[in-house]
């Protein structure tokens, strides 16, 4: 399956998931059956709120599942829409997110576990 992951910069399987999937400045795409992972600059970065473009920021890209540290309703609804699960990272880095995935560990995330506005801190 792959999965894509926000994530602060491109540290391969070290790299910090980002806290919030609008504002990463790449996604880490992961095969959780090889383990591999390549990092695609986030082009959509600097949208206004509300603005959250996720599958124009993936175009191209075959993602399965998404696995984020926050993200706004609109860009959960999107990816819903698109029968795109998402996840709650409750992981540090992606080597850690693919372990919980591959334990069966993670969680998916709901409306009420989105964010209501950006610009403030995830836990």
């Amino acid at each position: 399956m792959q999965i894509c992951i926000p994530v602060e910069s491109d540290q391969g399987l070290q790299s910090a998931v980002c806290a919030h999937f609008g504002s990463a400045p790449a996604f880490m795409i992961v095969d959780t059956d090889s383990g591999s992972a390549r990092a695609i600059p986030n082009r959509n970065q600097h949208h206004d709120h509300g603005q959250c473009t996720p599958l124009a920021a993936l175009e191209g890209e075959r993602v399965e599942g998404m696995v984020v540290g926050g993200i706004g309703r609109g860009a959960l609804n999107r990816l819903s829409a698109a029968s795109i699960p998402v996840y709650l990272a409750e992981q540090a880095t992606v080597a850690e997110v693919l372990e919980a995935f591959r334990l069966g560990m993670l969680r998916l995330m709901g409306p009420s576990q989105a964010c209501a506005r950006h610009g403030h801190d995830h836990p």
